[in-house]
């Protein structure tokens, strides 16, 4: 991609007449490289695996509670961080520590987090998987502008206009029901009307996603619910919230990224990134390939790719005698009807998987090793588990039913819309041979309405729909695959290949999005907005 035109004035739009075409030599060099992404070197040694303790993000106490609601305070700050052991690193944080701290709350409670911008940027909250309002869904140019903002220091961080940096944007107006901008904080809402689910908050400002989340702004928010609180899973300690994110370090222990501008006041990424940016450390919780210690008895596991692009074939070794070592009983969208015994679990970024896994089945003292079998060399392993020789209780269950869940209805949806995510003739990343624009929608489904969406791809996109989690009705006229059961909000579309979803939409009417979760694609106008009415 030619950057300079990326960042031009002029619109670069293709006609909808184009849908259906697409530059094959493009497509087929990028078909050819198989999984996305490009690897990142760091220029520090790496330190070896399975030295560092695995840290639990801390669980965020609420400032008050009311009869309906509970209210939660985060201060967005830069802080140094020991990530790599004897360095620090300087990261954007929510609440001065990577990941972020998990919020866990009610279904049926409304939660009220109040975030505070002490950042040098702009940034936008999504909570990715919630069932939002559309005010506080996290819309792109929704920007929380630093405290004590001014023109120039926006100016100076890419953000002197909200168009700022995507191609076609420059000089744009935009009213004020496109952007709801404001400065220093900003409460978002978020009425908790959704069953119990593994979900997070990262930063969605517009253009600027990859390297925000690269450089730490991130979180798990867990929904709990009387439902699955009546099943006998794992629960406390034995509950682990496990965030999979890969990066770079630079010589001096910084983040590395390629950004076209290291000062992040233009855009992009450099040509040879195009297609997503791999790191060579493997960060779970924000620690090096890190080492836990286990009771000999069952687990939940809530893995989270927090990832800009690697897709990662999760196993463990050793396996288990007899196999079937990760036993699924939830997705993005919560818990399945009944539990899926895998060997190993495909996850692409933005997906989330449940799992309970039993260590009993291993000998005291065993090994076991979370690999990574789409990885190559150090990226091939995740993190080490050690299991305790001590005789524990373990009263925890996996029932051969977990839930009952509502099917949609194939027949009740009242329009088929069908979306290409693909690169251009140019080179651009589009949907529907558009380049995103604030404020164009390309779908109006009615409030209420259950539809069908069909999405196809050039090579791998994960795409994630806003507002409505969905179910997948098939893959390429197919079943569904092995991991797309239950209610989801991110599907692992792979090259050349048609998925068709069912969503239906409810509660919230207004703008929301959909786009791809390769997050240098989303960057790169990868992004379309829908508008419930």
């Amino acid at each position: 991609m030619n950057r300079r035109r990326f960042l031009g004035a002029g619109a670069a739009v293709l006609g909808a007449g184009a849908l259906g075409t697409f530059a094959v030599p493009a497509a087929a060099r990028l078909l050819a490289e198989g999984r996305p992404g490009r690897l990142l070197r760091s220029e520090v040694p790496l330190p070896d695996p399975f030295e560092v303790p695995l840290p639990v993000p801390a669980v965020l106490a609420p400032v008050r509670s009311d009869a309906t609601a509970d209210y939660y305070e985060i201060t967005q700050r830069v802080a140094a961080l020991e990530i790599l052991p004897g360095l620090r690193t300087e990261a954007w944080t929510y609440g001065g520590t990577y990941p972020g701290p998990t919020l866990s709350v009610r279904s049926g409670r409304r939660t009220v987090v109040s975030h505070r911008n002490e950042l040098p940027v702009p940034t936008v909250v999504h909570l990715h998987g919630g069932h939002t309002p559309a005010d506080s869904d996290g819309y792109p140019v929704d920007l929380l502008l630093p405290v004590g903002s001014s023109g120039d220091h926006l100016a100076a961080h890419g953000a002197g206009h909200p168009m700022a940096g995507m191609a076609g944007m420059a000089g744009m107006d935009v009213d004020e029901d496109t952007a709801r901008i404001v400065t220093g904080t900003r409460d978002y809402t978020y009425p908790g009307h959704q069953r119990a689910a593994t979900l997070w908050y990262h930063d969605h400002r517009m253009s600027f996603t990859g390297p925000a989340i690269w450089r730490g702004l991130t979180g798990f928010h867990l929904l709990h619910d009387d439902e699955e609180d009546a099943l006998p899973l794992p629960r406390g300690e034995r509950d682990l919230p496990l965030m999979l994110a890969d990066r770079a370090f630079a010589a001096d222990g910084s983040f590395a990224y390629p950004a076209t501008d290291p000062d992040l006041a233009v855009p992009g990424v450099t040509d040879d990134y195009m297609n997503g940016v791999l790191g060579d450390v493997v960060l779970v919780n924000g620690a090096p390939w890190p080492r836990a210690e286990v009771d000999r008895a069952r687990y939940r596991l809530r893995l989270l790719n927090a990832s800009n692009a690697r897709l990662y074939r999760l196993e463990l070794d050793p396996q288990p005698s007899g196999g079937d070592a990760l036993v699924q009983i939830g997705g993005d969208g919560g818990l399945l009807e009944e539990p899926i015994a895998h060997d190993a679990v495909e996850i692409a970024p933005a997906e989330r998987f449940d799992l309970v896994v039993d260590f009993s089945r291993y000998p005291p003292g065993t090994e076991v090793r979370l690999m990574n079998r789409f990885g190559g060399g150090r990226t091939e392993e995740v993190m080490l588990f050690e299991v305790g020789s001590r005789r524990v209780s373990d009263d925890s269950a996996v029932p051969e039913r977990l839930c009952t869940l509502e099917r949609l209805d194939p027949e009740a949806a009242v329009a088929t819309r069908v979306f290409g995510f693909r690169r251009s003739r140019d080179g651009d990343w589009t949907i529907n041979n558009q380049l995103y624009r604030p404020g164009r929608a390309i779908a109006r489904p009615e409030l209420g309405s259950t539809e069908i969406w069909r999405f196809f791809s050039d090579v791998h996109h994960p795409v994630h729909v806003h507002l409505n989690s969905f179910q997948v009705l098939s893959r390429n006229g197919g079943d569904p695959g092995p991991y797309d059961e239950g209610w989801k909000d991110t599907v692992d579309l792979r090259p050349a290949e048609a998925v068709e979803v069912l969503v239906r939409f409810t509660d919230h009417p207004g703008s929301y999005m959909l786009h791809c979760h390769n997050l240098e694609h989303e960057d790169m106008a990868m992004m379309a907005d829908f508008v419930v009415e």
